[in-house]
């Protein structure tokens, strides 16, 4: 197992590799595993970033963000003009039916929510709009809605599973119950228990994951 020493020394050299972020206006804190991100940055993608950057460290459990995007007089927006530019933003990107999805800003947090039918359509609504000017945060409230036979789900999840080079998929069990799925098992990362959650939202009919997945980092001796 890792210390805590070694993943806080590990999560403040991942810091520099991320494009535009300045790692020393970025304050890191370890707990048991659980790495607390705080700090200002000027814009959401930079709080985004570093959250990646986190949870990429083999042996980190969970991340705490505490990060305020705050943005320079210049580039401050209302909540109105956040708003037409997230409509906009829907409107351009061919992959999300805007039609469908209903948007809330407040305080410069975007708030999107409705119902679609596949999750890669879920996850372009919050790409499309997460990298707009005086956007602080967006909350993803979109359901998926779609019809197809809960028995078929866990067979289509295991298989992506093994397809995936990101999933070890011997160690990890899907439990169907009706259309939530349930992950339990272990994993080496963070970053490989959230594939794990994107590829079983990938799945037809899947409406919810429960992640119930573990961390357990295991050092490798040569």
């Amino acid at each position: 197992m890792k210390t805590d020493y070694e993943i806080k020394e590990d999560v403040l050299s991942k810091l520099p590799w991320q494009p535009n972020i300045d790692e020393t206006k970025i304050g890191v804190i370890v707990e048991n595993g659980v790495v607390t991100l705080s700090g200002i940055v000027d814009n959401y993608t930079k709080k985004i970033a570093a959250e990646k950057a986190a949870k990429a460290v083999k042996g980190v459990k969970a991340v705490a963000l505490n990060i305020e995007v705050k943005y320079r007089t210049e580039y401050k927006k209302t909540d109105k003009e956040i708003a037409k530019a997230v409509v906009n933003a829907l409107t351009w990107d061919t992959s999300v039916p805007e039609d469908k999805i209903a948007v809330k800003v407040e305080d410069g947090w975007v708030y999107l929510s409705g119902k679609l039918k596949w999750f890669y359509q879920k996850d372009a609504a919050k790409k499309a709009v997460e990298n707009l000017l005086g956007v602080k945060g967006v909350v993803n409230s979109i359901q998926i809605k779609q019809a197809v036979e809960p028995s078929q789900i866990k067979e289509r999840i295991t298989k992506a599973f093994k397809r995936s080079a990101d999933v070890n998929a011997k160690k990890v069990s899907v439990v169907v119950d009706g259309y939530t799925v349930i992950l339990r098992g272990t994993v080496n990362s963070i970053a490989e228990k959230d594939e794990a959650q994107r590829a079983a939202y990938l799945a037809p009919g899947v409406y919810e994951v429960k992640n119930e997945l573990k961390v357990q980092y295991q050092r490798e001796y040569a």
